[in-house]
């Protein structure tokens, strides 16, 4: 999943853009408010990290403005402004969710996965999908409770169908759940990710819609590679 940390301390910065990695999120990190309108105009971000102290501006300002155009992406505001007076400011003023600095990485992580599951409207942690299931904390898949091995971009970009199943996803959408802005990126490196999935998890379990992109295929389409599913022969 694409995560836009919008944080001017370089350190702070630095910390939770390497510790969201290694839990398989994909960071890209602005630090004034004008980078970050440019940033959610350029990336399709699942979620946003936002200080409010930063260089031009208080945070919440770029919050209210894009809850006012009708910008609903979850936001969780991370900043020392620990008054009660604040948290009850940043929730009124649009904000998901408020954590204050110092935090616990394993607690930002549960909170942006909570955003995240609220956003797609779950109750669960565990996203199923027929006989698949995919555990976001623990990076797991498993089919019929069998454990499939995917690395873990095929991880990522199973998670980016999940979290919407009934929506197409362009091609642009999946590489910025796949890759940050300054990324280099080969062409074909979505449809060789596709095609790995298709094979470990059967050949209908991403469609393509043609000059659209993709989207999740029936949860009858999915299997354990080498096995039969509904309506083969």
């Amino acid at each position: 999943m694409h995560v836009l940390l919008i944080e001017d301390d370089p350190l702070v910065a630095s910390g939770i853009r390497t510790g969201l990695i290694t839990f398989d999120f994909v960071v890209d990190h602005v630090s004034t408010l004008k980078a970050a309108r440019q940033a959610l105009k350029t990336v399709s971000s699942d979620v946003v990290i936002l200080d409010r102290g930063l260089p031009d501006g208080d945070g919440l300002q770029l919050l209210a403005e894009w809850r006012d155009q009708g910008i609903d992406v979850p936001v969780l505001v991370l900043t020392a402004r620990d008054a009660v007076r604040d948290r009850v400011d940043g929730l009124q003023g649009g904000a998901d969710d408020y954590l204050v600095k110092p935090f616990d990485l394993d607690e930002l992580v549960a909170r942006l996965h909570a955003l995240l599951r609220r956003a797609a409207g779950r109750s669960s942690g565990i996203i199923t999908h027929g006989a698949l299931a995919l555990d976001p904390t623990a990076r797991e898949v498993y089919v019929n409770e069998q454990l499939i091995m995917l690395s873990r971009r095929e991880i990522v970009l199973l998670e980016a169908f999940l979290q919407s199943p009934r929506s197409v996803l362009s091609a642009d959408q999946l590489k910025d759940s796949l890759y940050g802005m300054n990324d280099d990126v080969a062409s074909n490196v979505l449809n060789v990710h596709i095609h790995h999935l298709r094979r470990k998890l059967g050949s209908g379990v991403i469609e393509t819609v043609r000059g659209l992109g993709y989207r999740l295929g029936k949860p009858e389409a999915v299997h354990v590679a080498g096995t039969p599913f509904k309506g083969q022969l």
